[in-house]
């Protein structure tokens, strides 16, 4: 993960108390998706979920384009409408915000500048292969593949460690699924990635990992063709993550729920090792 911090001044030592309890304090999970934002905001029981649209005065436009963010103003926008009014004036807000991963900085800096609308405390930003697999309470001492059908990009992801290791990725997703054959293009194209990873990686890391079977998240895990087609190309079984379109934001907020509670966000020196960057 990556931060950006705002200096702060003042506070004590000592742990945060627990969402909603904690009142000086605010927190976001952010999954900004080509298709659809979702966003879970700290102490409250619901996910918002909208289309990934904003309307800068006539037609609608998509301000994030197969996983990348194309117009900053256009996103900031969006999130404003969608958060501004929910989120207190103070305490500024600490957000934590899952990434594409490979789009690497571009899409970490563009994402940095649109949620400064909501004039945020820290922006943290965490892969969303990682977000997924600490959704789905995964092995992380284990080589692991997670496959993340979006609507509109698919990505491959072998974590060691819980570090990215090797990725691939398809400018193909969930709303492609429309002409006759488009469900095996897809499937095909994700076995070939695999493929490709297992060929190139000189160690037993990928084959280890999927002989475990892949975490399947995105909307593609609730379409049982693309599933099965999946399964059967690549003969191992797949593990499906429960909610599977909303995974990385629970991912988030977990990330969101740790970082609340240590030390270094109430200004402290923390007491163990620093985050990973990511």
């Amino acid at each position: 993960m990556t931060a950006v911090h705002r200096p702060r001044t003042g506070g004590s030592g000592g742990r945060h108390r627990p969402w909603p309890l904690c009142r000086r304090c605010s927190g976001l999970a952010l999954d900004m998706g080509s298709d659809r934002t979702r966003a879970w905001v700290a102490g409250r029981p619901t996910i918002l979920d909208v289309p990934t649209v904003t309307f800068p005065g006539t037609g609608a436009l998509h301000p994030i384009q197969r996983g990348a963010i194309v117009d900053v103003p256009g996103a900031a926008r969006m999130l404003d409408r969608l958060l501004g009014h929910r989120l207190p004036r103070q305490p500024r807000p600490l957000v934590v915000v899952t990434t594409p991963v490979l789009d690497g900085p571009t899409y970490r800096d563009r994402a940095r500048a649109a949620v400064q609308v909501l004039r945020p405390r820290a922006v943290l930003t965490v892969p969303t292969a990682r977000a997924v697999a600490l959704a789905a309470d995964a092995d992380l001492t284990r080589p692991l593949l997670v496959v993340d059908i979006g609507a509109h990009l698919t990505e491959v992801v072998l974590l060691v460690d819980g570090a990215v290791f090797d990725a691939r990725r398809t400018a193909w997703g969930t709303t492609d699924l429309t002409c006759f054959d488009a469900p095996a293009d897809l499937c095909e194209a994700v076995i070939a990635m695999i493929t490709s990873m297992l060929r190139q990686d000189r160690t037993a890391r990928t084959a280890d990992a999927l002989g475990r079977g892949p975490l399947l998240a995105g909307g593609g895990a609730l379409r049982p063709d693309l599933v099965a087609r999946l399964g059967a190309g690549l003969h191992v079984p797949l593990r499906a993550v429960a909610a599977p379109h909303t995974a990385a934001l629970r991912g988030a907020a977990k990330i969101l729920r740790a970082a609340h509670a240590h030390p270094s966000t109430r200004g402290t020196a923390p007491p163990g090792p620093a985050p990973r960057p990511h």
